[in-house]
């Protein structure tokens, strides 16, 4: 085929696929006012707003965390267990930074998700939560210790501190680069929420290139 009749072709093929919707504020997004400073402003920052206690965040989680995976190097992705001010969701928040700091997080992430959602047990207090990871094998001294340090007291109450700044209301909930909350008022599936948060990084990213 000649140059100009690929040319042509191109151009045929370009206008037969459906023009990319431009995202819309409030029905894609919500913007997050103020905006929020992220700890490296040299990367995308995206924030998954979640809690062991929430069911949805538990169906959530297998897709969520293969996503995460494919994210582009610019991009770092991280997890905020917030309570909403529940006594049992501060304990599951203090239960998700004792096992990062122990480095036993990726070991038991998911199985703290399936013992609460389909074992049924009830992690909601100190006791039941210590009790339940020295069970899976981790040294219960040493997780004792990171789950009541003032390390991991802190981080839980940051986390919810950045719940309000960002505004959250319920969860999973998904912000990118302390700008955008993705709304996704008109999505059908976990997987269609993921598709906007590209999206929603794609437009953060090409604001930083403006810059």
């Amino acid at each position: 085929m000649s140059g100009w009749l690929a040319a042509i072709a191109l151009a045929a093929l370009a206008l037969a696929l459906p023009a990319r919707a431009e995202l819309v504020a409030d029905r894609d997004y919500v913007a997050i006012v103020p905006a929020q400073v992220t700890e490296n402003p040299a990367k995308t920052e995206v924030l998954e707003f979640f809690s062991y206690g929430c069911p949805h965040c538990a169906d959530f989680h297998p897709q969520v965390s293969k996503w995460a995976t494919s994210l582009p190097s610019d991009v770092v992705f991280k997890r905020v267990p917030i309570s909403f001010g529940r006594p049992q969701w501060a304990s599951l928040a203090r239960l998700y930074y004792a096992l990062e700091a122990t480095g036993e997080l990726a070991k038991l992430d998911e199985a703290v998700f399936r013992a609460l959602h389909q074992e049924n047990k009830r992690l909601f207090d100190d006791k039941s939560i210590i009790a339940w990871v020295s069970a899976q094998g981790v040294d219960e001294t040493k997780f004792t210790a990171a789950y009541n340090s003032f390390g991991v007291l802190s981080q839980a109450k940051r986390a919810d501190q950045m719940a309000h700044a960002y505004k959250i209301k319920g969860v999973p909930a998904l912000a990118v680069d302390g700008k955008y909350l993705v709304a996704g008022k008109d999505l059908k599936g976990y997987g269609d929420l993921l598709a906007l948060t590209d999206r929603v990084i794609d437009k953060a990213r090409s604001e930083k290139l403006k810059k």
